[in-house]
């Protein structure tokens, strides 16, 4: 039992090292960019043994859709899973913050009880109140790799707000 956590810390310790490099050149090095497609991004911060998430977008549903895909790169990399299977998922919560939490939580929750991974969301926002579509496919343990098991999001760094330049972040830390 003791060596699961260094061989766990080793994988997602290599995963980010590669996401990384993957950064754009004016990324600190405390943050991992893996995409940046014009207004959206995703990142990972770090945060003691957990691991930030944290999504950009010209709209807060872009920022949630961003989070969403940050979330999903911490287990494996995003671009090596497929869309076949869709799944419907809707949340309400009293603000954006306990929304982003419940939103990324209902989504660690169909991985787990599916047996999934999600590369692709679309996520359509009313007040405090969440529609969305995830994409994915079946964990392939081969092919996937994945790093460590996302237990759930927490409060810590639990954040939701547009920056002075109208971009939207949406953010937490995620309990691997």
């Amino acid at each position: 039992m003791s060596n699961a956590r260094p061989e766990r810390e080793n994988r997602l310790d290599k995963r980010l090292r590669f996401r990384r490099g993957a950064g754009t050149a004016a990324a600190p090095a405390s943050v991992a960019t893996v995409a940046r497609c014009d207004a959206m991004a995703w990142e990972h911060f770090p945060h003691g043994a957990d691991i930030g998430v944290r999504g950009i977008g010209a709209t807060r549903g872009e920022a949630f859709e961003q989070t969403a895909l940050a979330l999903s790169a911490v287990i494996a990399d995003p671009g090596d899973i497929a869309s076949d299977t869709s799944v419907e998922i809707r949340c309400e919560a009293p603000d954006d913050e306990l929304l982003l939490a419940d939103w990324l939580n209902a989504l660690i929750y169909e991985m787990a009880t599916r047996d999934m991974l999600f590369g692709r969301f679309a996520v359509a926002l009313a007040d405090h109140a969440l529609a969305a579509t995830a994409w994915g496919e079946r964990v392939d343990r081969r092919r996937h790799r994945p790093a460590v098991e996302v237990k759930g999001a927490t409060y810590t760094a639990l954040s939701v707000a547009q920056r002075a330049d109208g971009q939207w972040v949406a953010q937490c830390v995620v309990d691997v």
